[in-house]
């Protein structure tokens, strides 16, 4: 992450100070570099995901029968 130096200038007023503050941080890019690491997604191995989606269609197949039979469920 970078390290953003900030000091207040004499008689800059709060308002000033946090929209200079804010512009910097934009600028920097260190909101997206946070961003990318809170949500990155970690890769699944490919016998997870064939497992996942078999379970997937099972419950769908079921879900399928319910409904057919008149049992529907939410």
């Amino acid at each position: 992450m970078a390290n953003i130096d900030f000091k207040r200038k004499d008689g800059e007023s709060v308002s000033s100070l946090v929209h200079r503050f804010t512009k910097k941080v934009v600028r920097s890019g260190v909101l997206r570099e946070a961003r990318k690491q809170r949500f990155h997604n970690r890769n699944i191995n490919r016998n997870k995901r064939r497992l996942s989606a078999l379970h997937r269609d099972k419950k769908r197949k079921e879900l399928e029968k319910e409904r057919r039979m008149g049992n529907v469920r939410f």
